[in-house]
């Protein structure tokens, strides 16, 4: 048997507070992406944060943005086969379902899951090495950004590798080769951002400068 409680009395209350204001303003809107289904412009890969507010960051409304979540905002490589991919399944139906013009992979400061990485790169995390460990096999994906950024000052080396998670999960978009093919015609174009919370800054990846830019 499946085990769910009652949702917790403050999300009830602020449902009605939604469904009173946020949505009876803009019921025809709802109706509308109801009936029409959606035609987002872009796809925003980004962390689980919290803190992490993609559509606050960019004014965003309903229907404008597929935005898949998961630890350290990565992307596996191309890897067919296997079992529940579900980063991999939401690139391919953005890409070929919903025809996306934009890919995004947004990375941001004090990511938890970059700092197990590096724990785990250091020898300092012995349970994100077990085989057992969800955390830790995911956080394999960033291995070699570690390697780049490992003989950097301790002081930037967490931002170096929260940034490389960027870079890492661009350069995975493009071994998947209905990606890449977008891409070369022309039809999708890959974009590399990093916020950082605390300021509310944005930075972009240069593929020519090999660096982040301020927006």
């Amino acid at each position: 048997m499946t085990t769910a409680s009652p949702l917790p009395a403050y999300l009830v209350q602020r449902y009605h507070g939604w469904k009173a204001t946020g949505y009876s303003q803009n019921r025809a809107w709802y109706k509308h992406l109801a009936s029409h289904g959606q035609h987002p412009r872009a796809m925003v890969i980004s962390c689980c944060d919290s803190r992490v507010h993609v559509t606050s960051i960019f004014g965003a409304d309903q229907g404008e943005f597929f935005i898949h979540r998961n630890v350290a905002n990565l992307v596996p490589p191309y890897e067919p086969g296997g079992h529940h991919h579900g980063t991999s399944a939401a690139v391919e139906y953005a890409i070929r379902a919903l025809h996306v013009a934009h890919l995004i992979v947004l990375g941001h400061s004090g990511c938890g899951g970059v700092q197990g990485c590096m724990a785990m790169c250091e020898g300092h995390a012995p349970e994100l090495e077990e085989e057992t460990s969800f955390v830790g096999r995911w956080m394999d994906i960033l291995r070699p950004g570690w390697e780049r950024v490992k003989d950097k000052a301790e002081s930037m080396r967490e931002q170096a590798l929260e940034k490389q998670a960027v870079v890492i999960s661009l350069d995975n978009l493009m071994s998947f080769p209905f990606v890449a093919e977008a891409v070369e015609a022309g039809d999708l174009s890959l974009h590399g951002l990093w916020t950082d919370i605390g300021a509310g800054s944005l930075e972009c990846y240069d593929a020519e400068a090999d660096g982040f830019q301020a927006v």
